[in-house]
Order: structure tokens, then C-alpha cells, then sequence
């Protein structure tokens, strides 16, 4: 009769460590202000992933840009906030 081999465990998948900034320098404060509301779709979660800054940093940018009306918010959930781009004069949407 043969012996049952021990199952080997896998060490798990290795992520790597975000390094994302906590702190706006002018630099990132410009580009943040010259290239999010080119976007088509603008989530703090693509901010986070294009800017490298941090998810809470993305939000406030977010709701900073919003007040400004350089984008449009189109759903606001409790966890999850999607904008576009403003386009000017068009406000009806479908």
C-alpha cells in the first residue's frame, strides 16, 4: 500500500508594499490639478493608483476639484465615489 506524501503548503502570494505619499508636495498638487480632470473616469482608487499618493489624500483632491467645478460627480456611494470630467455647457445627461 502506498504512503500519502504530506500536502507542502504554499508560503502565500507576496504583495508589494505600496510606497504612496501621505502629503501633497506642489509638484503633485500641480499635476493632480493639470491631469485628473482629463480623465474619462475618476475614482480615488485610480487617482491613488496613477498619482502614487494616498487613498485619503485622493479623496480630499477629489472633493477639492469637484467644489471647483473642474469634475462631475455621477455616483456617490458610501464607500465608492465616481466623477468624469466636466465638459462644458453640457449638463444633460441621459
Amino acid at each position: 500500500m502506498a504512503i500519502a506524501k504530506k500536502k507542502k503548503w504554499s508560503k502565500g502570494k507576496v504583495k508589494d508594499k505600496a510606497n504612496n505619499a501621505v502629503t501633497l508636495d506642489k509638484a503633485t498638487y500641480d499635476k493632480i490639478y493639470k491631469e485628473v480632470p482629463t480623465y474619462r473616469l475618476i475614482t480615488p482608487s485610480v487617482v491613488v493608483d496613477r498619482m502614487r499618493i494616498s487613498g485619503s489624500l485622493a479623496r480630499v483632491a477629489l472633493r477639492e476639484l469637484e467644489s471647483k467645478g473642474l469634475i462631475k460627480l455621477v455616483s456617490a456611494h458610501a464607500s465608492q465615489l465616481i466623477y468624469t470630467r466636466a465638459t462644458i455647457g453640457a449638463d444633460a445627461t441621459a
